[in-house]
């Protein structure tokens, strides 16, 4: 049982640490930092992606800023709690296994995601204004001790059309890639702010019975 709850969720990474490490917390002595990791596109640009690693990990690693790094993990959702009273789903790549690399490296997909969960929202469909199909779905994985990570995923094309019929605790596989990508929100009539959102790029799906 443990097993299949492991491999519900699977990601592999790898690119350039892109900023200094920073304190997380600590948990029965146990101390995580954040980071972040520039991971490369096809199209020759860069999904700059949060990770949270444990300090027993980092033995015999370099760590420097612009040090390859290949890394084997989960990705996670946090519910933080804004000023406001608002909560905000945070995602981030929890690390099980960090190790140096380089340009020599054979990594056939540095960006390769896996995830079985349920909908657990209704499907929001849409199209561009240049007329592509999109549709945002939201998952929840299952994890160890009875928890779930809520994870959002885009799908395009005929993914999106295929999800637009699913409903709510359709159980799916999905295959693709986790990216960052920056949007604006309006505060206000003079107001507006740049966020990045993070998201599964789906490239693969299936529907289980």
């Amino acid at each position: 049982m443990l097993g299949s709850v492991v491999n519900t969720n699977v990601a592999n990474i790898s690119g350039s640490i892109a900023s200094d490490f920073e304190f997380s917390h600590e948990i029965y002595g146990e101390q995580f930092y954040n980071f972040f990791i520039d991971v490369p596109r096809l199209s020759n640009t860069c999904d700059r992606l949060p990770v949270m690693v444990s300090e027993r990990l980092l033995d015999g690693i370099n760590i420097n800023i612009e040090s390859r790094v290949a890394i084997t993990g989960q990705i996670r959702s946090y519910n933080r709690v804004n000023s406001d009273g608002k909560g905000h789903l945070l995602l981030s790549i929890f690390c099980k296994d960090i190790k140096n690399s380089t340009e020599e490296d054979k990594i056939k997909n540095p960006n390769d995601i896996f995830l079985d969960g349920y909908l657990c929202k209704k499907p929001i469909y849409r199209t561009t204004p240049f007329g592509r199909e999109i549709c945002d779905i939201l998952l929840a994985v299952n994890r160890m001790y009875n928890k779930s990570d809520y994870i959002p995923c885009i799908a395009w094309g005929r993914n999106a059309r295929f999800c637009e019929r699913l409903s709510v605790g359709t159980h799916v596989r999905i295959w693709g890639r986790f990216q960052s990508r920056e949007y604006q929100k309006r505060l206000d009539d003079e107001n507006v702010i740049t966020r990045i959102a993070y998201e599964v790029s789906i490239s693969k799906m299936e529907k289980l019975d």
